[in-house]
């Protein structure tokens, strides 16, 4: 190996420099048994991420527009509450919250399908900490899903 393979390797990181000597990791998912692409699939992180805005912003709307008269500290932590309350009944009750329906996502748990209100609360903690969602595993699943059993797929 010469010194630009080397250097190569090292900016690709270290996924592609194992792909490039033969080591198969396979498509996200594949541990779950869930299919490669389309309804099913396990979701990207850039549906992840609008679903998440479009929750937060919901959830700022109704803060600063019900509850506070301006835009403060008050109105985050307020933003903060609700977020958690929608995903703890909407997770817990039909799958998905208003931002996840609108990309085309549902939670399901690994063995059942249908995520029980347990799961949901530890999915839902988790997320507000942020920390654990920002942690992701090699499926594409955050720590926050990991931990709760859970996985976002696409409809």
């Amino acid at each position: 190996m010469d010194k630009r393979e080397a250097i190569g390797s090292w900016l690709s990181g270290p996924r592609a420099a194992a792909e490039q000597a033969g080591v198969d990791f396979g498509y996200r998912g594949e541990q779950l048994g869930l299919p490669e692409s389309g309804p099913g699939s396990v979701a990207r992180p850039g549906r992840r991420l609008g679903a998440l805005a479009v929750d937060w912003g919901l959830c700022l709307l109704i803060a600063y527009g019900l509850i506070t008269d301006g835009y403060g500290q008050a109105t985050g932590n307020w933003a903060l509450l609700i977020f958690f309350v929608l995903h703890v009944l909407t997770v817990g009750t039909i799958g998905f919250t208003p931002g996840k329906r609108l990309f085309g996502l549902r939670v399901v748990s690994e063995g059942t399908g249908t995520v029980s209100p347990l799961r949901a609360l530890i999915r839902t903690v988790l997320l507000c900490l942020a920390i654990p969602a920002l942690v992701w595993d090699r499926d594409g699943r955050g720590l926050h899903d990991r931990l709760a059993r859970t996985v976002e797929v696409r409809i």
